[in-house]
């Protein structure tokens, strides 16, 4: 199975799957993080090619169309600046990704707090932590399932941390 992250960052998500044998890609837009997966890499699963782990954002993967059986997104979506880049890094993951595959996303989300952030502007709100973040809620996620043509594979699931921020896990396949 072919699996890419999104936006690896140092890969702490990819220990299992490097681990486990899976054919592993992953980007970021930052060299240090890059370099510092081709190292886990390095040590965990020796045969896999370093160009597998590429500099580049999420919004502008160089990988071919439906190249993915699996694309994981954690804790990257609420970076984005505005609808613009979000739609962006959204419909290139879709577009990496194989039919019947799935899409694994945690992002921010005003699901649970509604009443405890502030809209900055657009979709940017201050959290309670401090934090600034594009946030995502129900309607969005469900709108834009529908939009990508996709199905939703589990429930919206949202974990609130610590009354400081909420954390939403999408799950979508491609059909």
């Amino acid at each position: 199975m072919r699996v890419l992250d999104a936006a690896c960052g140092s890969g702490r998500n990819l220990v299992y799957l490097l681990q486990s044998g899976f054919e592993v890609f992953a980007t970021d837009a930052e060299a240090r993080a890059v370099e510092a997966v081709r190292g886990l890499a390095g040590q965990l699963a020796p045969q896999l090619p370093a160009e597998n782990f590429r500099v580049e954002p999420v919004e502008r993967m160089t990988f071919p169309d439906a190249f993915a059986d699996v694309v994981v997104s954690s804790a990257v979506l609420h970076f984005a600046s505005d609808d613009v880049q979000f739609d962006a890094m959204v419909r290139e993951m879709w577009r990496v990704l194989k039919p019947r595959g799935m899409l694994f996303c945690r992002l921010a989300s005003s699901i649970g707090m509604e009443d405890r952030v502030r809209r900055i502007g657009g979709r940017r709100f201050m959290l309670p932590d401090g934090s600034e973040r594009y946030l995502v809620d129900e309607a969005m996620l469900m709108d834009l399932t529908a939009r990508l043509g996709g199905r939703l594979l589990d429930p919206l699931k949202t974990t609130v941390v610590q009354n400081q921020r909420c954390m939403t896990t999408w799950v979508v396949a491609k059909f």
